[in-house]
């Protein structure tokens, strides 16, 4: 897996991942992990910390340590070198202008852009007026417009491609003075590295199929093994678009901010190009996957991002998850709003009471919002209480609470004080029920009344919150 730390780990760079450890732990093979940042000015260190995270948040854990591909910039330049001194590769001094020009004329004659090889073939002394007029080159690596590239791909069959339709020649390391070799490129230091990595089989996105072909030249001229490659379906937005930074969230760290699990993302991310064998159940941990998958089982067909299913598996985990474990993941967040817990038993009781209703981790805070902070009345909660028995029913209620000590306040003397209210006042049981849930939480919807009240009770905020509304 080799992603490139110009940004935070993406859900399609973090689903390729977890293809490629599927397959490795299938397989009995070595998982490895690769930092290309030779894209020196846009790569970062945060970017890089963000991918080791996001990684193993999810799971995914590497078998040896990342290798750092500036780190082998002279062996890079070094094949460079080779390349040129065997003939496969070449100084092209063509100017931007130039180059600009050539694309302006080939989009007016209705051609697709491609570099028309000018350079290929110069002579000393064309070159020599070049460098004489200050002119620095890239490295451009010949590629034969008669020449095919073919390959049997794990996920899509035989493979074919003309070199006719990879664009000329190929860049394979930036300008540079004529006596130096510039910044070595990408589909140049991917052949390099994976080469000396022993890479056996590479797995990436669709989207790198026309590298694929350029890249099989790289290890044909180099003499290098081929590795086998397996090309995964791009991830698109509900609109049938390929799924971008404008679909709003599409980083791993953005989707565990929001408040999804690691085990629902890991799980869904399978299922984005994945096809379920018969009698496996759509949810699942990947460590049980990993024994069965293969790629006999990706679809070729793109994969569509779907939220509803998303969500569905994250309620699923967290509605598996144990009292404690929902606490353990709750308890920091209620400590960034400044809530603390009266006791861990107190924590326990009130997962209970919210979870079933959690789609998100998230959600465990505006739904525990209410326990730690008064809240506001809202239009539901005040019509409500301006029912003239309202009152009536609270301050008898407030009176009871004053004899009962509120440690010892329960489930079964919460139901007996309501039953009694309703005989005493005069009313039904349902508006006794109402009229203490809106003065309690100002609003006539949450969860389990009775057990919401308990709570409160234990720390005497349903006393203050009642005397508010008489």
């Amino acid at each position: 897996m080799a992603p490139s730390p110009t940004g935070t780990l993406h859900l399609g760079t973090a689903r390729t991942a977890l293809f490629n450890w599927l397959f490795a732990k299938k397989e009995g093979g070595t998982f490895l992990l690769r930092i290309e940042d030779t894209d020196i000015e846009r790569s970062k260190e945060e970017y890089i910390k963000n991918i080791y995270d996001g990684l193993q948040w999810l799971g995914i854990n590497w078998d040896e340590s990342p290798t750092i591909q500036s780190e082998r910039v002279n062996e890079h330049k070094q094949i460079i070198k080779t390349l040129i001194d065997k003939g496969f590769a070449y100084k092209c001094y063509a100017s931007e202008h130039e180059l600009e020009e050539m694309r302006e004329t080939q989009k007016k004659n209705g051609l697709a852009p491609k570099y028309d090889n000018r350079h290929r073939n110069l002579t000393p002394e064309q070159e020599s007026e070049f460098i004489n007029a200050g002119r620095e080159p890239v490295i451009r690596f010949k590629i034969s417009d008669q020449k095919l590239i073919t390959w049997n791909d794990l996920i899509r069959g035989k493979m074919t491609w003309s070199g006719k339709d990879l664009g000329g020649d190929m860049v394979i390391a930036r300008r540079a003075p004529a006596d130096l070799i510039g910044d070595p490129l990408y589909n140049l230091v991917v052949v390099a590295d994976d080469s000396a990595m022993q890479i056996s089989h590479v797995i990436r996105g669709e989207d790198h199929l026309a590298n694929t072909a350029k890249q099989i030249l790289l290890y044909e001229a180099l003499d290098l093994n081929i590795p086998v490659f397996a090309h995964t379906p791009l991830i698109l937005n509900s609109e049938g678009k390929k799924l971008s930074k404008r679909d709003g969230v599409t980083s791993i760290s953005e989707f565990k901010k929001m408040g999804y699990t690691s085990e629902a993302m890991a799980n869904y991310m399978t299922l984005l190009g994945w096809s379920v064998p018969e009698g496996i159940n759509e949810r699942f941990k990947i460590s049980e996957i990993s024994e069965i998958f293969t790629f006999k089982k990706v679809n070729k067909a793109s994969a569509k991002f779907d939220w509803d299913k998303l969500n569905w598996l994250n309620s699923q985990v967290i509605h598996e998850m144990s009292a404690e474990t929902l606490l353990e993941n709750l308890n920091p967040l209620f400590k960034e709003n400044g809530w603390h817990l009266p006791s861990h038993e107190w924590g326990i009781n009130l997962v209970g009471l919210i979870g079933p209703s959690m789609v998100l981790i998230n959600d465990g805070v505006d739904q525990a919002k209410s326990f730690f902070e008064e809240p506001e009345l809202i239009d539901d909660g005040k019509k409500q209480l301006e029912i003239k028995e309202a009152a009536v029913i609270l301050k008898f209620i407030l009176e009871k609470l004053g004899n009962t000590d509120a440690d010892s306040f329960s489930k079964e003397k919460a139901l007996d004080l309501i039953n009694q209210a309703t005989k005493h006042c005069d009313v039904k049981k349902g508006l006794v029920m109402k009229s203490l849930r809106a003065a309690l939480f100002g609003t006539l919807n949450g969860p389990d009344l009775i057990q919401s009240w308990v709570l409160l009770s234990r720390f005497s905020k349903d006393r203050t919150r009642i005397s508010r509304f008489i």
